[in-house]
């Protein structure tokens, strides 16, 4: 039968309880909204928290131009992974990385549009059907985010069948603020995530789903045709609105939760969950500022009760992009943490959860490059991309092992 511990014990543990409990966050700066107030407790700045995880680093490829988006083919096959400029390689297990792929659509590659995300279809090792966000050309400056479907040869080196599922509108001559995630369900339904155009102007139609396509995630259903009714009165497909710019989108394993990350101005980047007909409330308020310092709407930071509050934020900047949620053997207590990519942050940023709260964050690789996406291969290794040129796929390890 277990004892109680000796007084003196007990309350050596309970302060050390307390200690836990009252953790300083992260040491990132001074934000850019110092004064934001956070609606909830645990909004933001989490506890600092260490695993004490080292890593054994494999750079699998270290040739890529500004890589976007990583798709793990099964059966050992090897990687897809998107750059910016318009190609789509494939690299084996080895590093071995072969021509571009052919049959890409036509992409915009200008400032931060161009190739950008991929996901494999469900029935991938059947079909080989597989999808791609990008910035797609609009007449002679114009583009607009796009996601189409193809079909990618049993030799990785050419896609046919090319058919673009869907489109945003209007079509802005800014290159900035394309999103762009996409995720595939089970049910084969799509998700779609958008910017919201970065200008002054665009950014108000991330309010008017009726009028454009700004700021909005994006529902195909199964026969990969856009839904209607999510938001009243919106285009087609959308299915919340009012972000800025969204660059992760995940599922939270065990649950119909989708997660999403998206960049703030300065401050505020936002991590929230999804829910059909939300408004989020941009470009009205934020826990952030402009850039110019100037107020984000009225000044406004705390979202509800008209809003959807972000269950978490950052300030300062992190710039995140992509996150999963980890299942894997390599790092066991990391099951069901949120691993995500931070772009200003430079680092994979590891989040523990408690249901929906955020109740610790740690920063691991810290310095160490731009990570534009994150993923997880069967063995539970952790692969990210490292955006620039040249960039880097890298494969991630316990080192002990």
């Amino acid at each position: 039968m277990p004892r109680s511990l000796p007084a003196p014990l007990l309350l050596a543990s309970l302060l050390a309880g307390t200690a836990a409990v009252a953790q300083s966050p992260v040491n990132d700066g001074t934000g850019s909204y110092p004064a934001s107030v956070a609606a909830f407790e645990a909004q933001t700045e989490a506890p600092e928290v260490a695993s004490d995880v080292s890593f054994a680093e494999e750079v699998i490829s270290g040739a890529l131009a500004h890589p976007w988006g990583l798709a793990i083919l099964p059966d050992d096959a090897g990687y897809l992974v998107t750059e910016r400029g318009g190609a789509l390689r494939h690299i084996t297990r080895d590093g071995t990385m072969g021509p571009e792929i052919s049959g890409v659509p036509e992409v915009r590659a200008m400032r931060q549009g161009g190739l950008l995300d991929i996901a494999l279809a469900p029935d991938f090792t059947e079909s080989r059907a597989l999808f791609l966000t990008y910035a797609a050309r609009d007449g002679l400056a114009g583009s607009a985010t796009a996601v189409a479907r193809a079909v990618l040869s049993a030799d990785h080196t050419a896609l046919s069948e090319v058919e673009e599922l869907w489109r945003q509108t209007p079509a802005s001559a800014i290159p900035a603020h394309f999103g762009s995630r996409v995720l595939v369900g089970d049910d084969g339904t799509l998700t779609v995530t958008t910017g919201d155009r970065f200008t002054p102007e665009n950014r108000q139609l991330a309010q008017e789903p009726a009028e454009a396509a700004y700021g909005v995630t994006i529902r195909l259903d199964a026969d990969l045709q856009p839904i209607t009714g999510a938001v009243e009165g919106a285009l087609p497909g959308v299915l919340s609105y009012g972000h800025r710019n969204i660059q992760g989108l995940a599922l939270q394993p065990g649950t119909d939760t989708l997660w999403l990350l998206e960049h703030g101005p300065a401050g505020g980047d936002e991590l929230n969950i999804l829910e059909p007909g939300g408004n989020y409330g941009w470009p009205i308020v934020s826990y952030g500022v402009n850039y110019n310092g100037s107020d984000v709407g009225d000044g406004v930071q705390a979202h509800g009760p008209e809003f959807i509050e972000p269950r978490y934020y950052w300030d300062p900047s992190i710039a995140p992009s992509d996150l999963i949620f980890y299942e894997g053997e390599m790092f066991p207590d990391w099951q069901g943490d949120i691993l995500l990519g931070a772009l200003a942050g430079q680092s994979l940023v590891r989040l523990e959860l408690d249901g929906t709260e955020v109740t610790g964050e740690e920063r691991l690789r810290s310095g160490e490059g731009r990570v534009r996406d994150v993923a997880v291969d069967a063995e539970g290794a952790i692969l990210i991309l490292i955006d620039d040129d040249p960039g880097a796929l890298i494969r991630l390890t316990p080192e002990s092992q």
